[in-house]
């Protein structure tokens, strides 16, 4: 039974997340005390304590996400249960290369912290703005997003999540203008979503590339398991390669559901969800129906899906 890690991306967050796992695990308390020191503030009491405005903020979310996710991925590791492959959504990569052994954790929560400040200045607060879209086919949404972007409207197709979910980005006035266009031609459901930067878009390329030096300074190593990339949708393993994904994650769509394809495909049955919430659980069954989808965000989540494996 081929296992694969799946880690969580931005908007799984909440303030709590991780507490119980510190108080139970030295493994996770030795994370969240190596995310403290690199960081140079106490990120564990921002997941623990919030506030949630504050772990809202995208420099203060992606390394609080991290955190959490690597902290729950020792624990597991710790009893014995490690990953054939792996693989995260966005910001959840980072959690999968240190996972794979990519990249240490103390460089990983650099990264994204450095990440989501240049993700957040490259579009002022108000002018940039994503949304979900709903029952529509993939093909339809990123037709209507392409004509509105030849009219001179900067909107795309950005997050594929699972069938009938797509997410969209770009500037605030076009995506809404075509939340509207959408649902005329037939979305179920078209609606802003509460984030504060049009991720993924190709406006966010001048924070690839300043991510891109960034990286360059960070020492990469080849990866133990293959990583899939969210740009790919295909597995990686060698360094130079996993670096250069990365650094066009920043300003590419996020290609979730050909990504679980191919890790299916690839001979993976189980997805283990290893992070706050059970978001990809649920893209998961849409996207691969007879796949086993379990998760691991908490102490009560981590003994139900043991003995769900053990079973």
């Amino acid at each position: 039974m081929s296992l694969a890690f799946i880690f969580p991306g931005q908007g799984a967050q909440y303030a709590g997340m991780g507490k119980d796992v510190y108080d139970n695990f030295p493994a996770a308390r030795k994370i969240f005390a190596q995310a403290d020191e690199a960081l140079g503030f106490a990120v564990s009491e921002l997941c623990f304590n919030g506030p949630e405005e504050e772990l809202r903020l995208t420099v203060n979310t992606q390394p609080a996400i991290l955190t959490v996710s690597v902290a729950l991925c020792a624990v597991l590791n710790e009893k014995g249960v490690r990953p054939d492959t792996a693989a995260g959504h966005s910001l959840g990569e980072y959690s999968a290369l240190v996972a794979a052994g990519v990249i240490d954790f103390t460089d990983a929560v650099r990264i994204v912290r450095e990440r989501g400040r240049l993700m957040q200045e490259s579009v002022p607060v108000g002018e940039g703005a994503m949304a979900a879209v709903m029952g529509m086919s993939d093909n339809k949404i990123v037709e209507i997003c392409r004509t509105l972007e030849n009219a001179g409207h900067m909107v795309q197709a950005v997050n594929f999540n699972c069938p009938g979910q797509v997410v969209i980005a770009g500037a605030a006035a076009a995506v809404l203008l075509a939340i509207d266009r959408l649902k005329e031609s037939g979305a179920k459901r078209a609606m802003l979503l509460p984030v504060s930067a049009p991720f993924h878009s190709t406006l966010l390329l001048p924070a690839a590339r300043k991510l891109g030096e960034f990286l360059n300074g960070i020492e990469f190593h080849d990866a133990r398991i293959p990583v899939y990339s969210n740009v790919t949708g295909q597995a990686a393993s060698d360094k130079d390669e996993i670096r250069a994904l990365l650094i066009k994650q920043a300003a590419s769509p996020v290609l979730w559901t050909s990504l679980t394809r191919s890790m299916a495909e690839n001979g993976v049955e189980t997805f283990m969800e290893v992070g706050p919430g059970k978001t990809l659980c649920g893209f998961t069954r849409k996207i691969i129906p007879d796949a086993l989808a379990v998760n691991v965000s908490d102490v009560q989540s981590l003994e139900k899906t043991s003995h769900t494996l053990r079973r």
